[in-house]
């Protein structure tokens, strides 16, 4: 597959925006990322480090999206999903005016794919555009062996999001499903907080299940329609 024909298969999600980025955790990292895109001149390289459950991925889309919405290309393409294609991969994603690549460090430590990555950031560099990663850590305390690579990742501008509290994950639970047109209560909220893992992924998984079985709810959540689709 070539990289035109990788890029033309990603869609961004039309449900990951900067307005719908909940949580008060993490709202002024989100802003900083936002307010970073406004900036004329731009940077060549932003890094938003966090946990696996701190909505890296909503924002990198967010940034994509609103990129779009001012006429400019973007493609946000996770590191899993161009693994299996090789580092051949990243050739030609210069040609947008912003790529973000979720996951990074899922290739630190491999010579070809960091070496890839890094002239991928000379080319966007040279001609303008902006490179977004997103990392599980700062990029010093990761196994980059690739020195020019980590000194152009340590002096990007860098977001850092932190773990979601409770409260937080109660107020992106209730946004979520009021976006997917569900009714749901205090009661019935504080219900599967009390009972769901604590991640926020396996937390909005629930609220898959859930929507996925509410048609015939009229869209309304109860608690004993929960324990059911949940087997509590």
């Amino acid at each position: 597959m070539s990289t035109s024909q990788l890029v033309l298969g990603v869609r961004l999600r039309d449900d990951a925006r900067f307005d719908n980025f909940h949580g008060a955790r993490n709202q002024e990292a989100a802003l900083r990322l936002s307010s970073v895109l406004d900036e004329p001149a731009g940077l060549p390289v932003v890094v938003v480090c966090g946990d696996s459950d701190t909505g890296k991925s909503h924002l990198l889309q967010a940034a994509c999206n609103r990129a779009e919405a001012e006429g400019k290309t973007a493609v946000c393409i996770s590191i899993a999903e161009l693994e299996p294609f090789g580092p051949e991969a990243l050739a030609g994603l210069d040609a947008m005016d912003i790529v973000a690549l979720d996951d990074l460090d899922r290739v630190a430590g491999k010579a070809d794919w960091e070496e890839a990555v890094f002239h991928l950031y000379n080319r966007l560099h040279d001609g303008g555009h902006m490179l977004i990663v997103s990392l599980s850590e700062v990029p010093g305390d990761l196994p980059f062996a690739l020195p020019d690579l980590v000194s152009r990742l340590r002096h990007g501008f860098t977001v850092q999001l932190g773990i979601y509290r409770d409260d937080d994950r109660l107020k992106i639970l209730m946004a979520r499903a009021e976006q997917r047109g569900l009714t749901m209560t205090d009661d019935v909220a504080g219900f599967i907080m009390r009972r769901a893992p604590r991640r926020l992924g396996e937390l909005l998984g629930i609220l898959d299940a859930l929507d996925e079985n509410s048609l015939q709810a009229q869209r309304r959540l109860t608690i004993p329609f929960v324990k059911t689709v949940m087997q509590w």
